[in-house]
């Protein structure tokens, strides 16, 4: 495993790991790449080599893990501003915007970054919109029995239970989770999953806030995820200027890993689009 290729520091001072890989041609911007809760940027594994055989690619480590730091006090707003810095680096040496792509509670990191920055041109969001009111991811319980199970000392816990009650992962998906060589860096990351359960209530990440972006946003949707995620996609869907939705037949909410080359085609018809 090697290092990041550079560290960009946001308004806050916390340090955001970014690796860079993917060979550009002409016409391509860069694509920035942001994870959702508990992954690192290795959550592209799969999909970035396909991704960089036509753009140069800058996948973040988001704040509380992997090789990126961590503030003293954690709110979305910061995670937007992190999204933000990036892309104006990025753009700031190629000479224009970029392309962001953000998966799951990465999706609403990178929907916040492009209020309070120019850099963006478009934006990916996979199953990472808002929830309407009446139709939430999580339990009003869950960050309470997960910080209980944290408490005991029981993070594989406390990542399953996530897994199971907001992804919908069943018995046989989460053996086969739990026997991928990345289940204990995301077992190490699971402190950080009820603060973001806590953020994602606050009004910064609501529809009312994220549907007010103005670019053009693409949002994939598994056709075999949860009908929470349906319904929040369409709920933003119909409160962006312009949006579109693309589904990928059965898929979930691990569409990169699992059906990578309709993922990616999705993605590429989108950015390409003028």
């Amino acid at each position: 495993m090697s290092g990041p290729d550079r560290l960009v520091r946001s308004p806050d001072g916390t340090s955001i790991a970014v690796f860079e890989s993917g060979t550009p041609r002409p016409g391509a911007l860069p694509l920035l790449l942001v994870h959702g809760t508990t992954a690192d940027h290795r959550t592209f594994r799969v999909v970035g080599p396909i991704l960089g055989r036509r753009r140069r690619l800058f996948a973040i480590d988001r704040r509380g893990r992997g090789d990126s730091g961590d503030g003293p006090a954690y709110s979305i707003e910061r995670e937007f501003e992190d999204v933000a810095a990036v892309a104006e680096a990025v753009a700031a040496e190629s000479g224009g915007t970029v392309d962001v792509l953000g998966h799951s509670y990465g999706g609403r990191c990178v929907l916040g970054g492009a209020l309070p920055t120019r850099s963006f041109r478009r934006i990916v969001c996979y199953e990472g919109a808002p929830a309407p009111a009446d139709r939430p991811y999580q339990p009003d319980d869950l960050a309470d029995r997960l910080r209980a199970r944290l408490d005991r000392g029981d993070p594989e816990g406390a990542l399953e239970l996530f897994m199971r009650e907001v992804v919908g992962m069943d018995d046989a998906a989460i053996a086969r989770f739990r026997a991928d060589p990345v289940w204990p860096l995301r077992v190490a990351a699971s402190h950080s999953i009820p603060r973001e359960l806590d953020a994602e209530r606050s009004a910064a990440a609501s529809l009312e806030a994220l549907g007010s972006v103005s670019v053009p946003v693409l949002q994939v949707l598994g056709s075999a995820s949860l009908p929470a995620f349906r319904a929040a996609t369409e709920a933003l869907d119909a409160r962006l200027a312009h949006g579109a939705i693309a589904r990928i037949e059965g898929a979930a909410h691990a569409a990169h890993h699992t059906h990578p080359e309709a993922f990616v085609a999705a993605i590429e018809a989108f950015l390409d689009a003028r």
